[in-house]
């Protein structure tokens, strides 16, 4: 496939890498220094130049390209980007990350939604942010929280603590923990190495377990890898701008919530904007007003604003005056190990969560989702089962403990006639079945798109 990306920062630096191995494509910036870097570090195509000049995409190939994804910083710049690729030529397929919601609702998405407007797909990095964040509030002692099937299913991350039920326990000892839960376990990391497990696979403390469960019975199972957790009421978030509000509007039913934001007219704002949640003007960094605002009495502090520094240091400070869990966004991927497991419980780049997205747009129909999964080394993703159209074999009709499968590939879970079902080994496919699959090696996709949809 041939793809044009439009912008060298975080996420499209980030896709070029993933997607550079198996597919043409050049990337567009104005920002030599950007470019140059990828240069060098992947051997990537690149084109200096403004992305929404027509010669600049003519110059990148976009008259022979199928896709083009725009992820510049401007939604402006991006949404023109793409009206002029359509022009140049109307079988590309268009990709913008759009952040500003007001382009989102009304007469402008229904002009997008129809065509008027000539963005095939568009993507808001702050609400999978804030459906992420949400997620980890929602689901106490989660690391990530994905869903599948529209949300019948939660693929959940959790660290496995000393203390736990489960730890010292073979993983078949789940059923008999939990009776009238059904789940599975579907990859686990242990000292960064992953393993495909089985029945007799024994949880140790500090693995990294990634299970599936139907939505509302995932807090059992975490529960089950750690000290329980009771669920998060009091949250205080560090930052009112699109993500900080977002959040507040969408929890603010259920929890007890502050939100801290520095400027006078957008506190006012959020005032007007909110029901429930309590807006406080001031530094997400000043120690006294997390003092007087009892931030040692907090379930989760999260740092929301678009400074990193005052993201990192306002969680350094909530955990070592008493806040239980602290979650900061990090633009700069490099800081995400830096400051994990340092007085940052949970540190989340943008980037990673947003890749997904544009990761199950490329991969084509058969593909409904993807969740990049550890920094892109691992994937989840929900596929259509097919038959196959070229007499090739095809996996519909077989137990889904006969279907051979590349190592590292795990089946978690089913949507079957809009309903969520835990892959047993004696299920079987059918066709139109969605295929919950975990890929501790992303690179086996292809070949996994070719078990479950033969072309």
């Amino acid at each position: 496939m041939k793809i044009v990306i439009l912008g060298a920062g975080a996420v499209g630096s980030t896709l070029a890498s993933l997607l550079s191995q198996e597919n043409d494509l050049v990337v567009v910036d104005h920002n030599s220094s950007e470019l140059h870097r990828l240069e060098e570090e992947a051997d990537i195509k690149t084109l200096l130049g403004e992305v929404s000049y027509p010669n600049i995409l003519v110059n990148a190939g976009i008259q022979e390209a199928d896709m083009v994804v725009a992820v510049t910083g401007s939604d402006e710049t991006n949404i023109v980007a793409c009206m002029i690729a359509k022009v140049l030529n109307k079988s590309v397929k268009t990709i913008a990350r759009v952040r500003e919601i007001s382009y989102l609702k009304g007469k402008t998405k229904e002009a997008m939604d129809s065509g008027e407007i000539p963005v095939d797909i568009h993507i808001s990095p702050e609400q999978l942010i804030t459906e992420h964040i949400q997620g980890l509030i929602e689901i106490p002692g989660s690391l990530q929280v994905m869903e599948f099937g529209q949300g019948k299913l939660n693929l959940v991350a959790v660290r496995a603590v000393e203390g736990g039920p489960m730890i010292g326990h073979e993983i078949g000892d789940l059923k008999k923990h939990m009776p009238k839960i059904d789940s599975r376990v579907a990859a686990i990391f242990r000292k960064g190495e992953s393993i495909v497990p089985t029945g007799s696979t024994v949880i140790e403390a500090n693995d990294e377990v990634f299970f599936i469960s139907k939505k509302g019975e995932a807090s059992k199972v975490v529960n089950e890898m750690r000290k329980k957790e009771e669920p998060y009421k009091n949250i205080i978030i560090a930052g009112g701008g699109k993500i900080g509000a977002r959040l507040a509007k969408r929890i603010e039913s259920n929890h007890r919530v502050k939100i801290i934001e520095s400027s006078n007219e957008r506190a006012k704002r959020l005032s007007e904007k909110l029901e429930n949640s309590i807006v406080l003007e001031g530094n997400v960094c000043d120690k006294n007003l997390l003092h007087d605002e009892n931030v040692e009495n907090t379930d989760v502090f999260a740092a929301v604003t678009n400074d990193d520094e005052a993201n990192v240091m306002s969680c350094l400070l909530a955990k070592e005056m008493g806040a239980h869990k602290t979650v900061a966004i990090l633009n700069n991927p490099a800081y995400v190990d830096l400051v994990q497991t340092k007085g940052i419980d949970i540190a989340i780049a943008p980037s990673q969560i947003t890749i997904g997205t544009f990761l199950a747009e490329i991969e084509g129909k058969d593909v409904v989702r993807v969740h990049s999964l550890r920094k892109g080394a691992a994937e989840a993703i929900e596929a259509i089962a097919q038959e196959s159209k070229t007499g090739k074999p095809s996996s519909i009709g077989k137990e889904l403990g006969e279907i051979s499968l590349p190592e590292g590939v795990t089946i978690g879970a089913l949507i079957r006639d809009n309903k969520g079902k835990i892959a047993h080994d004696h299920v079987h496919l059918r066709e139109n079945d969605h295929v919950i699959l975990f890929l501790t090696d992303k690179s086996a996709i292809k070949q996994v798109k070719e078990t479950f949809a033969p072309k």
